[in-house]
């Protein structure tokens, strides 16, 4: 399909655009863009009002929105190789998070991608999973101590980043958890700042800070991982090496470990976050999980029976459905295209929308019901389109760590739901920010109880 589209560039129309801005709706606009609340509704407005391809200007920018699982297909497939994940990754980030997989187009994306995939194939996935189980129950063994009231997104922050730092690094952070997490912040947010100059005390001086201190800390690290024998994936990234016995440059290693440290943490703690919500908002889902987690009859969830917690991965599949980590996924154009008969000029920002797709009641039934049975076999929304469902992207840049995610994921949602119930405020509604990555504005207050 998508080379029946690019054969048509020469009988394809101009795309709709969208007027220059009025003066109130550019304050708006700018507004929902400063505060990152909520990415959904103004994409909402813009499919409703122009259809599956719209271009407007955001400051310099050509952006240009396209809507639905066809197009995520053909810019997340890119089967004629004229997309760019770099070129806006770069921008938005490159000067905290350069080099990482995600910035990385083309052989040098594949060549990368080859030598990394070492760190995450079964063996390791395994390892992984047998050491972090004991760092979870330990982890959360005083979540329902002193009434049990706590904000559950820092506290699976310190949980996941204690967990990154064993397994990706082989070090315990302990008392300096708190200090990591500040530092992964800081770089999140300079992410994203809009005023990007290098004076203290501004969100991106302290983001390039962070990024300077996590360079001498994994460099410092390198010699002795690559000369030892460790199962960490610091360990495995600096002696990992493809066929003809390449291995990754000292500051690829680092690159790639910072950009997998946030990647990992960050959301995989979103994760986590929102699941805690919608079970809490749903007891009898979470009743439904507890007692598939006691059927398993296993204290921690091994990495062989990550698939036998069946309802656990719908309801993470409905929970990535409704929050996607990444809401948006943006790509440079290095040359014309069209999509449904409308031309695309090269240079144009693309971007694709897993919130507003995932949202879209054609493909989705229902779509702000929370509702996990829509991925048990028998209905199987997600497999209407091949790229109806992509929490984690697709094609070429198609989430090397999804596996360690879900394992994650499941093996502390599992100990959880064995050891506690919860619940939320009665009547408490989670305020979600949405970008840089989906979150509560106020921490989710969540009271954790002992199960019986």
């Amino acid at each position: 399909m998508a080379a029946e589209l690019y054969d048509r560039i020469d009988a394809a129309a101009p795309l709709a655009e969208v007027p220059r801005a009025s003066v109130p709706d550019a304050l708006r606009n700018a507004v929902e863009n400063a505060l990152r609340i909520d990415m959904l509704k103004p994409l909402q407005r813009l499919h409703g009002r122009y259809g599956n391809a719209v271009m407007h200007h955001a400051g310099l920018f050509r952006m240009v929105n396209l809507f639905g699982p066809d197009a995520n297909r053909l810019v997340l497939l890119d089967r004629d190789g004229i997309f760019s994940a770099r070129k806006p990754w770069m921008a938005i980030m490159g000067r905290i998070f350069p080099n990482g997989l995600l910035l990385r187009d083309g052989a040098d994306h594949k060549h990368q991608r080859k030598i990394m995939h070492e760190a995450f194939k079964r063996g390791a996935l395994r390892s992984y999973a047998e050491r972090m189980n004991p760092m979870i129950e330990r982890g959360i063994a005083s979540w329902g101590d002193g009434g049990g009231r706590r904000l559950a997104f820092g506290s699976y922050k310190e949980l996941t980043l204690d967990i990154a730092a064993s397994i990706f690094v082989g070090v315990e952070l302990g008392p300096q958890t708190r200090l990591m997490n500040g530092v992964f912040e800081n770089m999140v947010a300079a992410s994203m700042s809009l005023l990007r100059l290098p004076i203290k005390g501004l969100e991106f001086q302290r983001g390039l800070a962070g990024r300077e201190l996590l360079v001498k800390y994994f460099g410092g690290l390198l010699p002795s991982r690559r000369a030892g024998d460790g199962a960490d994936m610091l360990s495995r990234l600096a002696r990992a090496q493809n066929e003809a016995g390449d291995r990754l440059a000292d500051a690829d290693v680092v690159d790639h470990m910072i950009f997998l440290m946030m990647a990992a943490h960050d959301t995989t703690t979103s994760t986590l976050t929102s699941m805690t919500y919608e079970l809490a908002r749903h007891p009898e889902w979470q009743e439904r999980l507890r007692e598939e987690a006691r059927a398993l009859g296993k204290p921690h969830l091994a990495f062989e029976d990550v698939e036998r917690a069946e309802q656990l991965g719908w309801v993470m599949k409905e929970t990535l459905r409704r929050y996607p980590p990444l809401p948006v996924i943006p790509r440079i154009a290095e040359a014309d295209f069209a999509f449904e008969g409308r031309r695309v000029p090269a240079g144009s920002m693309v971007v694709v929308a897993p919130i507003h797709t995932h949202h879209m009641p054609e493909w989705f039934r229902a779509p702000y019901l929370f509702d996990p049975e829509r991925f048990a076999p028998g209905r199987a929304e997600d497999q209407r389109h091949t790229h109806a469902w992509i929490p984690f992207g697709g094609g070429p840049h198609h989430c090397l760590g999804l596996r360690f995610a879900e394992t994650q994921v499941k093996a502390i949602m599992h100990q959880l739901l064995l050891r506690y119930r919860w619940s939320v405020p009665d009547g408490y509604r989670m305020p979600v920010q949405q970008a840089p990555i989906s979150k509560p504005r106020d921490g989710l207050p969540v009271t954790f109880t002992r199960a019986d």
